[in-house]
């Protein structure tokens, strides 16, 4: 069963990178989600490197936070992101879900760093 599911999300995952990929001027935001951290990078395609990143295992998260897998968790990861990618200017992003379903972890990143003034 848990073998069918990897297989699926992987499916999913190489369907959505064949069609988005990261720019200078738009970079992709991918995340990963186990069951106890979440994770987001933001990548430049182009140029292969990661520009900025944030998890819910970082000294300044763990310490707001009680549970680095929850949503409210992914709330704080993806304000976090969104601050430092402002700071270094970029304010639009193409968001890569990375074969996950956009619910839960997923869309209260997504909907958290829209609020703190991305946009994708």
């Amino acid at each position: 069963m848990s073998n069918d599911l990897k297989l699926r999300r992987q499916k999913t995952k190489t369907r959505i990178r064949g069609r988005i990929s990261g720019t200078t001027e738009r970079p992709r935001m991918t995340i990963f989600k186990s069951l106890k951290r979440i994770y987001v990078q933001v990548v430049d395609d182009s140029k292969g490197i990661t520009l900025a990143s944030a998890s819910s295992l970082e000294k300044e998260i763990r310490g707001t936070i009680q549970n680095g897998a929850n949503i409210e968790a992914a709330k704080v990861v993806g304000a976090r992101i969104a601050a430092r990618l402002i700071e270094q200017g970029i304010k639009a992003v193409v968001f890569d879900r990375n074969g996950y379903v956009y619910h839960g972890r997923v869309k209260a990143l997504a909907d958290s760093a829209r609020e703190a003034g991305l946009q994708f």
